[in-house]
């Protein structure tokens, strides 16, 4: 039965709720701060058997609820396809091109819940898409939001970079069409300039991301660990095994050319493989 509350009784349960609310958060920054300086795991050294191995194990986690990980990762490609119609129709041609690769800027971020059903599925758990949400149980979780927001901003910083590059090479007009763009690009002079050296910048981009995220966020979810023990481990599973993570660098990147072809609608397929890869390339790097 419903009834109608007085103001007084509504105003002090919205009032307990916020102090819950932050008292919550409050726990949740204490944890982090408790974290900081936690000791680092041993890194492992892997070889290119490993990245293979960590392919197949992902393969394998797709093929037991690929129903519920395309579902889940539909809303990637969607998202791209109204990036692509917004930026088109809207004079930012420029950066259509910086919008679809700097999604792996943020890939390591946005691939928690697949991180999440793999770590289930590990533990013998049946998995299904809603398991994806449990990353927010983490004993990390405050340190896996702010590594997301770095992220956020080192995708944001290269659009500004990507921006600035086309202002000196192409601009400072907008292309009349995406015609007259992809003539500009390939048959001038300085369209060239712009893709040299716009590829330059956008491979420092993705090394800094590969070096601070690929292990850092399983980490997080894994355990109770700081978050600059956690970038800290990424970085020297990076520095320890440069060759395979340069060549997981370059499955990474091929994949996601691949999946943007047709229409970003590989993704589907390819997020989901190389997200459960993900995880289990860092359990090979992290025993």
């Amino acid at each position: 039965m419903l009834t109608i509350r007085n103001p007084v009784e509504w105003s002090v349960d919205q009032v307990k709720h916020v102090a819950q609310a932050l008292d919550q958060a409050a726990q949740a920054v204490h944890a982090a701060q408790a974290e900081l300086h936690s000791p680092a795991p041993p890194i492992a050294r892997i070889g290119t058997a490993d990245i293979l191995a960590a392919l197949a194990a992902g393969l394998d986690d797709f093929a037991e609820s690929r129903t519920d990980v395309v579902l889940l990762c539909l809303i990637y490609p969607a998202l791209g396809l109204l990036l692509w119609g917004f930026a088109s129709g809207h004079g930012l041609l420029p950066l259509l091109f910086p919008l679809a690769s700097g999604f792996a800027l943020v890939g390591p971020f946005v691939a928690l819940g697949l991180y999440e059903m793999s770590r289930r599925r590990e533990m013998g758990y049946e998995i299904g898409w809603a398991d994806a949400w449990g990353v927010v149980h983490s004993p990390s979780i405050a340190a896996i939001v702010l590594l997301g927001v770095v992220l956020i901003v080192i995708f944001l910083l290269w659009l500004l970079v990507a921006e600035a590059v086309y202002l000196l090479t192409l601009g400072p007009e907008p292309p009349l069409s995406i015609g007259a763009f992809i003539h500009d690009i390939f048959l001038t002079r300085a369209g060239w300039t712009m893709i040299v050296v716009g590829i330059g910048a956008g491979f420092v981009f993705a090394v800094v991301v590969l070096a601070i995220g690929t292990v850092s966020f399983p980490l997080l979810l894994d355990r109770a660990a700081g978050l600059d023990t956690a970038v800290a481990t990424s970085v020297h599973a990076v520095l320890a095994n440069p060759g395979p993570m340069a060549l997981w660098g370059l499955v990474v990147a091929g994949g996601l050319v691949m999946g943007s072809i047709p229409f970003l609608l590989g993704l589907v397929v390819v997020l989901p493989v190389l997200g459960h890869a993900t995880w289990h390339l860092y359990r090979r790097l992290v025993p």
